[in-house]
């Protein structure tokens, strides 16, 4: 007759959930949710970005993601529906064992923010595990001497389900002898027992077989059974006793595989096989059969495997004595696994930003890292740090969670990488450390305009450079990289002389060298002032100036120019007079010249180059004055030719030279007598030239003459002349001699009226020219004289020059 067990705490059977659809809950800032069991790939969980506040494409686009630590991924995000949904198919006794509730716990981040939101999914248990036995078959002995109502402990059965689908009752197959009976536990357990009923005849039945069946209350029904052997066996009448009712060991996790824990001790006062114990697990898990060893014989437990305080902490496990006669008894053994610190921090960088620009604000989140720790107590603490000299700092958002953020203002000219160590360290004996690298590359911007060397720059070039040459380089420098760094040179618009700077000097955007543009001339300008401007290509555009003088360095590239004596420009000689009375030292003239370069190049040294009568005139080497070196003779000629070069220092020097025509005589009347009463040459050349010569003072003398009469007949048609025509009068014998006096290369006169004769002995030529009045302070230049009008000479001067002509023509 079959024996139905109820187990207390049940009315009755209930029934499992017909559908398990999505239960969210809110508490606590948590977003619940359940799901049960065994669902297929893909099954609906809830609707994440509902309960999120967030639109299904939303997912997406803000970066929502799952972050979890430490166990496979069980769900995933479907963006396009926003629904949380099953990765695969989910076993709740893989996950929680026996767990009255089985809750998976995970975050939700949503990146752009860097929020996190825990959700926690509750794994609901279906009826999918068979109750079942360690062993298929169990024996017991039993003397056939057993009073009535001996409880015999069956092995428990177990279902890995929970609740209505765990185990629920026993039933113990029908026979005469033997019950079923099930009755709590101190610690809540519900122990099978069998209970004798009525005496055994070994002689009658030797052994009897009985069915134990275990039933849990799920739909449908599920079952598992253990056969039992009952042998009935002569009297033995002291079953085996244990030193202790329980037994209490605390080994820490880190003992090697082998290690002997603890030892059992029955003993039994019988003799012979009766007294003979032998010890067996007797309803343990069967995790537990797997990790420990029971020595059957000596009674020591050892582990076969080691020990892991994360996974389990305490180790009940129950050991039966049992003699040979089938006498048995039973004690509790207790093994606490001692925590040790042998798991370093785990570190998980949740979420980060590998790249920043460098004008980002204090406080910015650079990542989000997550920090757990599997050992317990302060062995399970944990702490997390960075360096003390980055701009960056964690800052705390629970136990778990820490965000690096910046701390002050980055620079990527100081530093363009940062390489930040996260070191996560707990505070066990001895600690233990994790360390995480997270490499931030700083990005630039445009804050640093070109930068110069120096603000201001010159240099020399010699005058005369070739066209198109390299004059100068400048360089600027920016710190700024790529774009932001490459730098462009322009030169400031200016004019030089009103030309265009351009069109002097260029310069190469590129490399920031200088060209000249032409060939410099040290006469012209002595120097250029530029502004060089440096540009970055960055946006927007910085740009930095510098000054630069170019100077220029004179060559001697100038003849000196003679200003005095200046030639007659229709081809004769001037000559110069010096009386026949002169003393030695005696000034006759001064050669002036300047020289348009400067310095060295323009110092000016003159010497007698050649003369007609050597040692009779010298030239002074400095002031170019030309004097006598000894009194007149009356056997020295009446023209003197000299030949005066003048020379600058430059290297090489450069020269020029003038041809001086000395007359001696006391005054003008006096060398045309002289010339008069010049005696003919014999050389045939000698008499042609004077030939020519009075020729050609003929032939200017009338010319003069038609000019100062046509002069004479426009004077007389403009009435208001006619006053100064009549207060003309004078001559020019009245004149007094001419002085020069040199200033500053320049020939001026003093006070007086200055006339020049130049005569050319040798041809009879003369040339007459008279200036107008000039004063000290005035300069007479070389261009000067080439512009003054003859015209421009007084009325009493014209007449004077008639007679003078006239004179010159009768001779």
């Amino acid at each position: 007759m079959a024996i139905w067990v109820k187990l207390p705490g049940y009315s009755g059977l209930v029934l499992l959930f017909l559908f398990l659809g999505p239960l969210l809950k809110a508490q606590a800032g948590k977003i619940r949710y359940s799901v049960p069991e065994e669902t297929e790939e893909g099954f609906f969980v809830g609707n994440i970005a509902k309960d999120l506040g967030l639109q299904p494409q939303e997912l997406a686009e803000r970066g929502v993601r799952i972050v979890s630590r430490g166990r496979t991924q069980l769900f995933a995000l479907s963006t396009g529906s926003g629904s949380l949904v099953t990765v695969g198919r989910i076993d709740r006794e893989e996950l929680c064992a026996q767990s009255l509730r089985c809750l998976v716990s995970f975050n939700i981040l949503v990146e752009d923010k860097m929020k996190l939101f825990p959700v926690e999914v509750e794994i609901i248990d279906i009826n999918d595990n068979t109750p079942q036995f360690q062993l298929e078959e169990v024996e017991f002995k039993m003397n056939e001497l057993t009073a009535p109502g001996t409880r015999i402990p069956l092995p428990f059965g177990q279902d890995l389900d929970v609740g209505i689908n765990s185990l629920q009752s026993y039933q113990l197959s029908s026979n005469p002898h033997f019950s079923l009976d099930v009755q709590q536990g101190a610690d809540g357990s519900q122990p099978p027992e069998m209970v004798l009923q009525s005496p055994l005849d070994r002689e009658e039945e030797a052994v009897h077989h009985l069915l134990l069946t275990a039933s849990d209350g799920g739909s449908p029904v599920l079952s598992g059974t253990l056969r039992i052997r009952v042998q009935v066996v002569d009297a033995n009448d002291n079953p085996p006793a244990f030193t202790q009712a329980q037994y209490h060991v605390s080994v820490p996790e880190n003992v090697p595989p082998g290690t002997r824990l603890l030892t059992v001790k029955a003993t039994d006062p019988d003799e012979g096989a009766n007294g003979e114990v032998t010890y067996s697990f007797h309803n343990t898990d069967q995790r537990v059969a797997q990790i420990f060893q029971l020595d059957s014989y000596t009674g020591e437990i050892s582990n076969k495997e080691p020990l892991d305080f994360e996974e389990y902490k305490m180790y009940p496990m129950e050991i039966q004595a049992q003699d040979g006669a089938g006498l048995m008894s039973r004690t509790k053994v207790m093994i606490k696994v001692l925590d040790v610190n042998d798991n370093a921090p785990e570190v998980t960088i949740t979420s980060v930003t590998t790249a920043v620009p460098e004008n980002f604000p204090p406080a910015t989140i650079i990542a989000l890292i997550s920090v757990h720790d599997q050992d317990s107590g302060d062995n399970g603490h944990t702490m997390c740090s960075i360096p003390g000299n980055l701009p960056f700092k964690l800052e705390r958002l629970d136990d778990s969670y820490y965000r690096l953020v910046t701390e002050g203002t980055l620079d990527r000219e100081l530093t363009s990488r940062y390489n930040i160590t996260v070191t996560a360290t707990d505070q066990g004996t001895p600690t233990l450390s994790t360390e995480m690298s997270i490499s931030l590359q700083v990005t630039d911007i445009n804050d640093n305009p070109p930068a110069f060397s120096q603000e201001s720059y010159s240099t020399y070039i010699a005058e005369n450079n070739p066209r198109g040459a390299s004059i100068f380089s400048v360089t600027a420098h920016d710190s700024d990289s790529d774009e932001n760094a490459q730098v462009t040179y322009s030169l400031a618009e200016d004019t030089i002389q009103g030309a265009p700077l351009s069109s002097y000097v260029s310069i190469n955007a590129d490399t920031g060298v200088l060209y000249a543009m032409r060939s410099f001339d040290y006469e012209q300008f002595r120097d250029l002032q530029l502004r060089v401007t440096a540009h970055d290509s960055g946006d927007p555009p910085l740009s930095s100036n510098a000054s630069l003088s170019i100077f220029l360095l004179d060559q001697n590239d100038n003849a000196p120019q003679i200003l005095y004596p200046t030639l007659p420009t229709d081809g004769s000689t001037g000559v110069e007079l010096a009386p026949r009375s002169a003393e030695p030292g005696y000034l006759v003239t001064k050669v002036v010249a300047v020289d348009r370069d400067s310095g060295q190049n323009a110092w000016l040294s003159y010497r007698l180059l050649k003369a007609s009568e050597p040692g009779l005139f010298a030239v002074g080497l400095h002031t170019g004055e030309v004097r006598t070196a000894r009194a007149l003779l009356d056997r020295d000629a009446l023209k003197q030719s000299l030949v005066v070069a003048v020379q600058d220092h430059g290297q090489p020097p450069l020269s020029a030279t003038v041809t001086l025509t000395v007359a001696v005589a006391d005054s003008i009347p006096d060398v045309l007598a002289d010339l008069g009463n010049l005696e003919p040459s014999a050389d045939p050349d000698d008499s042609s030239l004077t030939l020519y010569l009075v020729v050609a003072v003929a032939a200017v003398s009338c010319v003069f003459l038609a000019f100062v009469i046509v002069l004479l007949a426009l004077r007389l048609r403009r009435w208001h002349m006619s006053r100064l025509l009549q207060a003309s009068g004078g001559g020019l014998e009245g004149l007094p001699a001419s002085h020069f006096v040199g200033v500053d290369r320049v020939q001026a006169f003093l006070q007086t009226y200055s006339h020049e004769v130049s005569l050319t002995a040798g041809s009879r030529k003369s040339h007459l020219i008279f200036p107008q009045p000039n004063y000290a302070d005035t300069l007479i230049s070389q261009e000067s004289y080439e512009k003054k009008d003859f015209l421009s000479a007084p009325q009493s001067l014209l007449e004077d020059k008639k007679e003078i002509f006239s004179q010159v023509n009768f001779l």
